[in-house]
């Protein structure tokens, strides 16, 4: 039997990158910026960009080359976050200039909140529906814009999620990384049943779907944070997310690190995981170490630094 793994220090009930072996944290927040894309192999791929436009401009020609490789009879398109959404005026602006029709092309969006056990409305201000909608996809020209059957977002009707996932190709997942080391919603679980001791294994934890989670308190806490001027009071402890089922349907999986969603460590820690296919579900973003084809995109002025300094 295993021995009992540390407890968190941030949240005592759940699991979190904190119950790691220091040995691996101590070796991630020990990479520097010349030592990321050293971490690259093959089926994962680090890139680093140095500007912030060039940075959210790449991240938006992500989604027009997903879409451009929609046809009537192969259906395509993407995966995308709230979080970064720089990116998504551009897409529009792009869609536009360039005149993409997209009617045979598709979106998923990751995740939706859950109040009351409902997902939220369309006019709930943190709201991912609402934000895709307000910062992209209204502001396609409506010629070009996508069917809203094209549309797909995760809400209680999981069943309608999950098929949506057989209409058309997923060319690209993209995603950001919260503080507790996520893609979408895969929060680590909570430290319970036959998890007390240590965090379920990570073949597992790749059998979940699409689903309703509980949030680890980080995540609630990020959202407030980046989000919510600090109102965590106002941030729902439950969301619908994208599973891993889904993830591995996609062909491939980039994350974007602007710098300010995870810290210096965070963004170290699960591409140093990736790289040496350490699986661990306290750190949920290192089971994309068995995926096929993931990238990591950062913003250089981004990466920061690791050292302890009051400042």
């Amino acid at each position: 039997m295993a021995p009992r793994r540390n407890e968190s220090r941030v949240a005592p009930g759940w699991w979190d990158y904190t119950t790691l072996d220091k040995k691996i944290l101590n070796a991630a927040a020990k990479l520097t910026e010349k030592d990321l894309p050293k971490l690259s192999r093959k089926g994962f791929q680090v890139r680093i960009h140095d500007t912030v436009q060039e940075f959210y401009n790449a991240e938006a020609l992500e989604y027009i080359e997903a879409w451009m490789q929609a046809t009537p009879k192969r259906p395509a398109g993407i995966c995308g976050p709230v979080g970064p959404v720089e990116q998504l005026p551009l897409v529009a602006q792009i869609v536009n200039s360039i005149g993409l029709d997209l009617k045979h092309a598709h979106f998923w969006g990751m995740d939706e909140w859950v109040k009351n056990g409902k997902t939220v409305g369309k006019d709930f201000p943190l709201g991912f529906f609402k934000a895709d909608w307000d910062l992209c996809f209204s502001r396609i020209d409506p010629k070009l814009r996508m069917p809203m059957a094209n549309l797909h977002f995760p809400d209680m009707d999981v069943k309608r999620y999950v098929d949506s996932w057989n209409s058309a190709r997923c060319v690209i997942m993209q995603g950001g990384q919260g503080e507790v080391k996520h893609w979408a919603f895969n929060d680590p679980p909570r430290r319970e049943g036959d998890y007390v001791d240590q965090p379920p294994p990570p073949e597992a934890y790749r059998k979940l779907g699409a689903r309703m989670l509980d949030l680890h308190p980080l995540t609630m806490i990020q959202n407030a944070r980046t989000s919510g001027g600090g109102r965590v009071q106002d941030v729902p402890h439950q969301a619908m997310t994208v599973g891993p089922r889904e993830t591995w349907k996609a062909e491939c999986v980039s994350i974007w690190h602007p710098g300010f969603h995870d810290n210096p460590l965070g963004i170290r820690l699960t591409a140093y995981m990736i790289s040496k296919r350490i699986m661990d579900t306290s750190v949920p973003m290192s089971l994309l170490a068995d995926h096929p084809n993931v990238r990591f995109n950062y913003l250089r002025p981004g990466i920061g630094s690791c050292a302890v300094d009051i400042h």
